[in-house]
């Protein structure tokens, strides 16, 4: 099993400081386990990895032997949580050229990720790239009228019944979504397509390890079993609630520590390409979770050493507001070693017989002393080797810090209210029926 371990060493912040808040902690760890049990609570996710459904699991991976075995593509309709989980540990153990493999050599489904906005170029280049090979759809939707992903659906349900007739089109058409309500819930029923479920008691960026992302993910080639196996060892690791021992509630209590130095940018960095869109999906797990009544931690990405050559001035020597989570894969996949030159007119000779792993660790260990000596706090999350285990256990590290760093800051973590504003100016200015007078 691939273990996580966090170093803070870094941050400035010393162990006494943590334990300040060790009687803290423990009341919010006590009750969120009291809550888990209640839908409205939406801690559902706390103990999923051992309380998911075994007979949905079944289903699922049921489900993604078929989509290999009838489609070339699975198109993934869903914004928000209902992809980001699924497309991150998508991109973070699959080759980023997957999808450019021909079909004939390609072992698995390719996956696309559709609904996600409404640029219609982004919508005619999907089409462009299904072209005449077969396809399935994943549509994932609480409740089927949020406007990015129903429109999305109504033009690809539209263009896979064109091209199969409605019988067959049903049996490539698979929705997750609530399990008793609402306007997809009550097309899948009336249709008869193959339905998985968004839990009550699991908000959309917690739900990853879901149906949500669990059908796309087990489509894509990726070993489930393994990703819950991980998710499982990190809940066993963080139930302890004594602070000295949990890592990951010490990363919440740095946080929180770091923002009352007014470091209140946070930057995830990554040195590994194929974590940009787990980069993507922590953004959101932690901005719609802490950023409301004016407070929160503003959480962006950064992509080194690619990045340090365009905003590494500014984190350098800009507004001294911001604090670093490094993501450090101790063990790389692959490796590979420079050769010496004759003519050396890159001046590279002195690499000879270096690994490029270890040049890319150098420049990250560098990178750090940099930028704590320019005050800029670095926390490290070390991460073994990049398998299904491990980034099952970083998913479960990372909400479980979550919701422990959003309720030290006295905020609810599990909710959104914000995000409905714009959607309400958009809907009076289309002229939705409703909202004439909002």
């Amino acid at each position: 099993m691939s273990d996580i371990k966090m170093d803070f060493s870094y941050s400035g912040i010393k162990q006494e400081d943590i334990q300040e808040y060790e009687k803290e902690v423990i009341r919010i760890h006590e009750s969120f386990y009291l809550k888990e049990k209640y839908d409205n609570e939406f801690l559902g996710w706390i103990t999923l990895p051992t309380n998911y459904d075994r007979e949905e699991f079944k289903r699922i991976k049921n489900a993604a032997k078929k989509i290999n075995s009838d489609s070339d593509i699975l198109i993934v309709i869903g914004i928000g949580g209902s992809y980001l989980g699924a497309r991150a540990v998508i991109e973070a153990l699959k080759s980023p050229f997957t999808n450019a493999i021909s079909d004939d050599e390609s072992k698995y489904t390719k996956v696309i990720f559709v609904g996600n906005n409404m640029n219609p170029n982004y919508i005619h280049d999907i089409i462009e790239f299904i072209g005449d090979r077969d396809i399935s759809i994943n549509v994932i939707s609480k409740s089927g009228t949020t406007t990015e992903p129903a429109i999305a659906f109504r033009i690809f349900r539209e263009f896979i019944e064109s091209r199969y007739g409605i019988a067959e089109a049903r049996s490539r058409i698979y929705v997750t979504t609530d399990k008793h309500k609402g306007a997809l819930k009550q097309l899948a029923d009336e249709e008869g397509y193959e339905e998985f479920v968004v839990p009550d008691n699991i908000g959309g960026r917690y739900s990853v390890l879901t149906a949500v992302g669990l059908l796309p993910i087990a489509t894509a080639g990726i070993n489930i079993d393994k990703l819950i196996a991980g998710a499982l060892a990190a809940q066993e690791k963080y139930a302890d609630s004594n602070l000295k021992y949990n890592e990951c509630y010490q990363y919440a209590v740095i946080r929180n520590l770091l923002y009352k130095k007014d470091k209140n940018i946070e930057i995830l960095v990554d040195y590994e390409p194929r974590f940009h869109y787990f980069i993507e999906w922590w953004k959101q797990l932690f901005a719609e979770s802490e950023g409301k009544d004016n407070k929160g931690i503003f959480p962006t990405g950064a992509e080194f050493t690619t990045d340090l050559h365009s905003i590494g001035q500014y984190i350098q020597q800009g507004r001294r507001n911001i604090f670093e989570t490094v993501l450090n894969v101790e063990k790389s996949n692959f490796d590979m070693k420079i050769k010496s030159d004759e003519d050396n007119l890159d001046g590279l000779n002195y690499l000879k017989g270096e690994s490029l792993d270890h040049i890319n660790k150098t420049a990250m260990q560098a990178t750090i002393k940099a930028h704590v000596d320019g005050d800029v706090p670095n926390i490290i999350i070390n991460i073994e080797e990049l398998n299904e285990e491990s980034i099952g256990s970083l998913i479960y590290f990372f909400e479980l810090a979550c919701a422990m760093s959003g309720s030290i800051l006295g905020i609810n973590p599990f909710n959104q209210p914000g995000v409905e504003k714009y959607k309400t100016n958009m809907f009076k200015m289309l002229g939705k029926p409703g909202y004439e007078q909002k």
